[in-house]
């Protein structure tokens, strides 16, 4: 009689685990609808982080920078009078920029670089100033004959397309220049030339295109959200 319900107890448990195992081929499609629903949703979250990655960038260089403006402020006066439209390197014989010949670098160390937190500099192969911040963005001198326009870049690794992780600034507090209007007397401001006040005319100059003149609007469209990047902005992640 024992050995008879010890019999029953074993096929009992043996059917049980039965029940709780999966066939190969269930494992295989569960997998694959995993797989299916990661497909899918990555991509989306992929680019979520990275808007966030870059409205948190933009949003602390835009009060990193300026700050650094009004600390120089207090040590130097108003900007209006030590700001200067500055070149880049010389070069020499051989085609490379001089090391210590860039007015625009001695400029920004001497005003601006005190105050934040930089890792690096460098002198690119066009003469221009390059400053690497410490979050791993970075902040070009767009033209090597004046210290009024930057670039911005949220990543300062790899390919960067404009208006994705690099975006335009100006730097100009005394210029009365009307077609400058929106960027007169204030510090570091995303590029509003000849801007007229309408949000959509931002968005046409915000464009994933490969002309020259375009996607100058970009950081100033996520401005103008609260340093949001909007559910229209013109560049997709």
């Amino acid at each position: 009689m024992k050995e008879k319900i010890l019999k029953v107890k074993k096929i009992l448990k043996q059917v049980q685990n039965d029940r709780l195992a999966f066939t190969l081929a269930e494992v295989l499609i569960t997998l694959g609808i995993i797989g299916i629903v990661a497909a899918m949703t990555m991509p989306s979250l992929i680019a979520k982080h990275q808007k966030k990655v870059v409205e948190t960038r933009l949003a602390k260089f835009y009060s990193s920078i300026n700050q650094a403006v009004q600390l120089a402020e207090v040590q130097y006066g108003d900007k209006k009078y030590w700001y200067q439209d500055l070149s880049g390197a010389q070069f020499d014989e051989k085609g490379k920029p001089i090391e210590g010949s860039s007015e625009a670098q001695k400029w920004f160390n001497k005003y601006l670089a005190p105050n934040l937190k930089i890792v690096k500099e460098e002198i690119d192969s066009y003469g221009r100033l390059k400053i690497y911040f410490s979050d791993g963005t970075a902040l070009l001198q767009m033209n090597i004959a004046n210290t009024r326009d930057w670039l911005f870049y949220a990543s300062a690794k790899g390919k960067c397309d404009f208006g994705k992780c690099a975006f335009n600034f100006n730097f100009m507090p005394n210029s009365t220049n009307y077609a400058w209007r929106y960027n007169y007397n204030k510090g570091f401001e995303p590029w509003k030339y000849y801007w007229d006040g309408n949000y959509e005319t931002l968005k046409a100059g915000c464009k994933n295109t490969n002309t020259s003149n375009e996607t100058l609007n970009c950081a100033a469209i996520i401005q103008y959200n609260g340093w949001k990047i909007p559910d229209d902005y013109p560049i997709k992640f």
